[in-house]
């Protein structure tokens, strides 16, 4: 996946594959334990134990003593997608919120409480899910589990139209800032109608639309917080200097305590889809010079053919080594800037290419050399040396995103939801290193110019005001 500035800024703006759910076996007393085995010692994994309790929250505890530091990570199985007609920008407004206080912990309580004591806490929200992290020294842990099963019960009993009036606003500031009013924000707007029919579930920006913001009313929030925010919608992973005996009682006493609701019947999953709804779209903007976005449908997070998807992006654009870097900034001398990326989702993925033309050059002339490369390498292959050294820089990131407690509390929660398997971690890696040069033949053979959908975002003309 390309680190230059182009993806990162699409991952911050924009955003953060199932396997059958591995069978969690009854043990008594209220709970069940997992019985998946874990990872050899000397093998890559994230030491975990998992269980469920009575009301369905699943519960994953990961014990790291050598630093005195705890996180609690609530991955809720809510985000964009599930949102309807009407009320797009649910999911995120909500994550909002969260953080407005409940009848026990009023107004901004939670992060007061949480600040006096050294810890601080985020939060994000996609197209597939939304999760809320906290992160302070390890003698907060009990205080962090009280206060997130807090607003997992109570956060609904508390809502008034004062605190949605002053989210809503919040989060409509935040579409302007983000979109509106940021340099090619506006393709983030367009893109979900270029790629998506418009009854799929990303047919739609996680943002959400000023109307249907404008349109929320207390007993929409509160509804769709009692429908997603119940305990067998969510898993809750602790991680850090804990002691697992302790940590399982507070949990029972807090979320333990919470009823347990059901959760309505899903729309079962779209078909992929294959190729972009508007091949191509023209755009003005106030930025100063013209960029292109190519846009293709790719497999969907953790399916056959996704893991190919990122180590192209590797091939394609990480480093001055990369093709499209020496191709059109090195020999051609044609662009400023060039980026790939796979943004990996749970109903398809979206392969993005990003190209700034240098003076005198055009977009259409950068995206026919980019068109030039991928059939290139579909007919080709890498070299060994590029496919080589694409996989050495993946697994050094890969490993040292695990340095990070809270990153592997995320990624325990992340695989729980999305393949079933907290331990996949090995597996996850493996899935990058078994790439071949035939798989990144097909993976650039299906980014086809007839497949792809281009967004020109150009200078506004002189003159113009927005």
């Amino acid at each position: 996946m390309a680190n230059t500035s182009a993806f990162a800024l699409f991952l911050a703006v924009y955003g953060p594959a199932a396997a059958d759910p591995v069978p969690l076996a009854s043990t008594g007393g209220g709970e069940a334990l997992a019985t998946e085995s874990q990872a050899a010692p000397d093998a890559l994994s994230i030491p975990y134990e998992r269980y469920q309790l009575d009301n369905g929250l699943d519960v994953i505890l990961h014990v790291d003593p050598t630093t005195p530091q705890v996180v609690v990570n609530t991955w809720y199985d809510v985000g964009a997608k599930d949102e309807v007609a009407g009320r797009t920008g649910f999911a995120h407004l909500f994550e909002h919120l969260m953080f407005m206080g409940t009848v026990r912990l009023p107004d901004d309580g939670f992060d007061v409480q949480m600040e006096q004591h050294g810890g601080w806490n985020n939060a994000w929200t996609s197209e597939d899910a939304t999760d809320y992290y906290d992160v302070g020294p390890s003698h907060l842990a009990e205080l962090l589990l009280w206060m997130e099963a807090d607003r997992m019960d109570g956060l609904a009993k508390a809502m008034s139209q004062e605190k949605l009036d002053i989210q809503r606003e919040v989060v409509r500031n935040e579409r302007r800032q983000s979109y509106e009013d940021s340099p090619y924000g506006v393709v983030w707007l367009a893109m979900p109608r270029v790629m998506y029919p418009e009854s799929h579930p990303y047919a739609h920006t996680v943002i959400g639309s000023h109307e249907d913001l404008e349109a929320a009313t207390v007993d929409d929030v509160t509804t769709f917080f009692d429908t997603w925010y119940v305990p067998s919608n969510a898993g809750l992973v602790v991680a850090g200097d804990i002691d697992p005996d302790q940590v399982r009682g507070w949990i029972q006493e807090t979320f333990g305590r919470i009823p347990s609701r059901d959760l309505p019947t899903r729309a079962q999953p779209p078909p992929p889809v294959e190729r972009p709804i508007q091949p191509l779209t023209e755009l003005t903007d106030q930025v100063q010079a013209s960029r292109a976005f190519l846009m293709w449908h790719t497999p969907a997070a953790f399916a056959a053919g996704d893991a190919a998807m990122h180590v192209l992006s590797g091939v394609l654009s990480t480093g001055r080594a990369s093709r499209l870097y020496q191709r059109l900034i090195t020999e051609a001398g044609v662009a400023t800037e060039v980026d790939t990326g796979q943004w990996s989702q749970q109903y398809g993925s979206v392969f993005l290419t990003f190209l700034t033309p240098a003076d005198g050059h055009t977009c259409a002339e950068l995206e026919a050399l980019v068109h030039e490369e991928l059939a290139r390498l579909a007919k080709e292959g890498p070299t060994s040396e590029e496919l080589n050294r694409v996989k050495a820089q993946m697994r050094v990131g890969f490993l040292r995103s695990l340095e990070s407690l809270q990153s592997r509390a995320s990624r325990l929660n992340q695989y729980r939801i999305q393949t079933g398997d907290p331990g996949f971690l090995a597996q996850d890696l493996a899935r990058y290193e078994a790439v071949s040069a035939a798989d990144i033949q097909e993976a650039a053979a299906r980014l086809s110019v007839d497949r792809a959908a281009t967004i020109r975002v150009h200078p506004e003309p002189a003159g113009d005001d927005q």
